[in-house]
């Protein structure tokens, strides 16, 4: 497949970039597929379960970049794949995975995709949604008491003791690679207006 276009959308936990990967799917329907960070957390068969519940998930050493790098250079080639399937209740790769066809835009987005020099090189255009920091901690409280099954006082420490210190580390920095930084999030009609003219642009 030619021409396939690779768009990288970064930012912290909670800052709207599912809003942004929506939005673009939304406008392209079936000529879009997402590669999800999220999906390429490392095994962890070898850990017990209190063993995973103390991984550092906002560091760069949690994910399989060579995976995913692995995967989004085979879908650029035109390739199907085969992307793990990972449960945030048992931190860990589940045994099923999601069969994945090659399109003519990917989308690849997490916290932590610009970490990697390697995945940002496969992506033509990178873009990082900010947001307010209390603005995402509050999306976090509610999407992971919500979707993941855990307790306030859980999300808050994780939040203090990781999150927060991660998100200046590791994320806020890789801002500097971006070609495009939307603020206010997913919210930001002109700013994700301006991204898929470019996508339309080269489609």
């Amino acid at each position: 497949m030619k021409n396939i276009f690779v768009i990288g959308i970064a930012g912290g936990t909670g800052s709207g970039k599912t809003t942004v990967v929506n939005q673009i799917i939304n406008e392209l329907t079936d000529e879009v597929c997402v590669i999800s960070q999220d999906s390429y957390y490392c095994k962890t068969d070898d850990l017990s379960y209190e063993e995973r519940t103390k991984i550092n998930f906002d560091h760069p050493r949690a994910i399989d970049f060579n995976l995913l790098v692995e995967h989004l250079t085979a879908l650029k080639n035109g390739e199907i794949i085969e992307q793990p399937v990972y449960s945030f209740v048992s931190h860990n790769r589940t045994k099923d995975s999601i069969k994945t066809h090659p399109r003519k835009v990917i989308i690849v987005e997490g916290i932590l995709i610009f970490n990697s020099k390697n995945l940002r090189d496969l992506c033509d255009i990178k873009v990082f949604v900010h947001a307010d920091a209390d603005e995402r901690l509050i999306r976090r409280v509610r999407r992971d008491i919500k979707e993941r099954g855990r307790d306030v006082d859980e999300i808050l420490g994780r939040y203090q003791d990781t999150l927060k210190p991660m998100h200046q580390q590791f994320i806020e920095p890789t801002k500097n690679y971006a070609d495009i930084i939307i603020p206010g999030g997913g919210h930001n009609k002109v700013a994700i207006d301006i991204v898929r003219t470019v996508i339309n642009d080269r489609l």
